[in-house]
């Protein structure tokens, strides 16, 4: 994999598409603000453009943020306005459906933005710059609806009827994160559809979390809670040179419960867990029943050593009262999340919970796909993960070669 060196020495030598522009949708205000400052840090100093070309004018600006307004009225009805330029730029809006904490008044009555309404401002925002913006890329890191990834039954499929409507709309690009199920895709088969991983940042935030952590086949497990985690459990497991398990979900396929066939066991398939560190890899928690459950079997029935929890998204829908009373009974150690999406400050007080940064990431995808630059090696961590184990390895060698020498001087 290039080195940052090389990879800024590639940026050096081509033109950007056009100048860049970032619509940050209020639901995405604080991801939106560490995009920006990256973006700016990268090319106020990483790249020096020696290009004398009119694509190169407002290359580098303090703020590559458009400002916008969404109002609502007072019947809760809504419209975008774009407060400045966007005629000829090279757009990027960045949504986050989940945020549940944004309100707007309708009838006097105090409602929280749902996913739904989040959608209809992007679609607003979409509209209001089409006609003017040279290329249009959405980046939505929770899929809208992505739990609605194939059609069983009469039941709607909102996840590709989302993607279709957006690029009929006429955006050129659309950036997901850790998609449910990212054959979805499928529904725009010749359109520019990206689905992002995570793993190498899962990693980076355990190993700043336990220095003691060991990363090979005889200390380290990685588990699937279920069957669709699998492919992200077996590719993560595969990199860092540990082994595989998975629990099978099963359910009670003769009831509904709040919309799905509840599950009666989890049952396990794998190697022996005792004395080793398991570490969980899901795209996301909700409630984080099912996922306690989990960390409870490894932990008390399997007898593991230490439990971590790495999710993209962590959205804690019935709060976190059962997670402390989880951490408090000692289910698990560590809860990993990305900032993709929003999280409740009280989150962050919480030993248990561990922030896996994504900006820097996004601001360099931001950046490499102003340049119409190849993204292989944004979307494939293998490289990097293997470079910070390699790093690890040999502290851990210099460790015990000092520790050998230390007891010889003794």
């Amino acid at each position: 994999m290039p080195s940052d060196l090389e990879l800024h020495q590639q940026l050096d030598r081509s033109l950007p598409v056009a100048p860049v522009g970032l619509i940050v949708l209020p639901s995405a205000e604080k991801l939106g603000r560490k995009v920006n400052d990256f973006i700016r840090t990268f090319r106020g100093k990483g790249v020096t453009m020696s290009h004398n070309h009119s694509l190169m004018e407002g290359y580098y600006q303090e703020d590559y943020r458009i400002p916008i307004n969404l109002d609502r009225f007072e019947t809760g009805e809504g419209r975008a306005v774009i407060e400045s330029s966007v005629r000829g730029k090279d757009i990027y809006i960045l949504v986050d459906i989940t945020n549940y904490s944004i309100t707007y008044t309708m009838n006097g009555f105090i409602n929280h933005m749902s996913p739904d309404d989040h959608f209809m401002d992007l679609k607003r925002v979409i509209s209001a710059i089409r006609s003017a913006a040279k290329r249009i890329t959405v980046i939505m890191p929770f899929l809208y609806e992505g739990r609605q990834h194939h059609k069983s039954g009469r039941e709607s499929m909102d996840a590709a009827l989302m993607l279709k409507e957006l690029f009929d709309l006429g955006i050129n690009n659309f950036i997901t994160f850790d998609a449910h199920d990212p054959r979805i895709q499928s529904v725009v088969p010749i359109c520019d559809f990206t689905n992002y991983a995570t793993p190498y940042q899962f990693l980076h935030a355990l190993l700043d979390s336990f220095d003691d952590l060991i990363i090979d086949r005889e200390h380290v497990v990685v588990i699937s809670p279920d069957e669709g985690a699998l492919n992200r459990t077996v590719y993560f497991a595969d990199v860092i040179g540990a082994d595989t398990g998975m629990f099978y979900k099963r359910r009670d396929y003769s009831k509904i419960v709040n919309g799905k066939n509840p599950i009666v066991a989890h049952q396990f398939l794998g190697t022996d867990l005792k004395g080793k560190d398991a570490i969980i890899i899901d795209d996301m928690i909700s409630s984080g029943g099912s996922m306690l459950d989990t960390s409870r079997q490894i932990k008390e029935e399997m007898h593991a050593n230490r439990v971590f929890v790495c999710t993209t998204f962590g959205l804690f829908t019935d709060g976190l009262d059962i997670f402390d009373e989880a951490y408090e009974k000692g289910w698990f150690d560590k809860i990993v999340t990305t900032n993709l999406t929003y999280q409740p400050e009280e989150l962050f007080d919480k030993p248990y919970h561990a922030s896996a940064d994504m900006s820097k990431y996004m601001a360099t995808i931001i950046d490499f796909m102003n340049h119409d630059l190849s993204l292989t090696n944004m979307s494939t961590s293998t490289e990097k993960i293997h470079e910070i184990l390699e790093k690890v390895n040999r502290k851990e060698q210099t460790e015990y070669e000092q520790r050998r020498l230390n007891e010889t001087e003794f």
